[in-house]
């Protein structure tokens, strides 16, 4: 089980996890929240009906991590749109985003903070131990599925990656490059998230 994920009995997954992976791990998933930002009633009057009909940004986020996680909706798949199609695109993608970019960063918001909690109810767990197994219900799972899809796009926005010829390309840094720590959270939690989409197959 170390460093992968494995199935529960009736459903779940399971994963042992030393103190610096934990540590790791939830300290990423804090650096998400911290980016992803406040929900709505954190800095308005607690009122659910006005939260529920409450109108997101119509504009991108000037943070290049924030694009990748909430990239427009609506874009040319050809490339280049032809003459027109560039302010229909955006103003399409404007309306789209002014609707759903709040339940996205909500849900994104909870997918982290599930991933905080469990690891913190694990750390306590572990304490004197050195490392501890990380039990998740199936609906866990999928939270923690999302939220290691989260980091690896932060991180590989981070890193500007956009194709695997760019991942391998810095799997090989030297060992003295500043980004060689980064690239290897990467690679890790793309094979945690891996393990993790095999062990919830049907």
């Amino acid at each position: 089980m170390p460093g992968h994920f494995e199935p529960l009995p009736g459903g779940g997954a399971a994963v042992a996890l030393d103190d610096v992976e934990i540590s790791i791990i939830r300290s990423l998933a804090v650096q998400l929240l911290e980016l992803i930002g406040p929900g709505p009633a954190e800095d308005a009057p607690d009122d659910p009906l006005a939260e529920l009909f409450a109108e997101g940004p119509s504009e991108p986020p000037a943070d290049p991590v924030l694009r990748r996680l909430f990239p427009d909706a609506y874009t040319d798949p050809e490339g280049t749109p032809g003459p027109g199609r560039a302010d229909e695109q955006k103003a399409h993608s404007a309306e789209f985003r002014r609707f759903t970019e709040n339940d996205l960063r909500a849900g994104k918001r909870e997918n982290a903070l599930t991933v905080v909690r469990s690891l913190d109810a694990l750390a306590s767990e572990a304490a004197g131990e050195g490392g501890a197994v990380l039990k998740l219900t199936p609906p866990q799972s999928q939270q923690w599925l999302r939220a290691l899809n989260d980091l690896r796009l932060a991180i590989g926005s981070r890193l500007e990656i956009t194709d695997e010829d760019d991942t391998d390309l810095l799997y090989r840094l030297p060992d003295d490059d500043p980004r060689k720590p980064m690239v290897m959270a990467y690679l890790w939690l793309g094979g945690l998230q891996e393990t993790l989409v095999t062990t919830l197959l049907p």
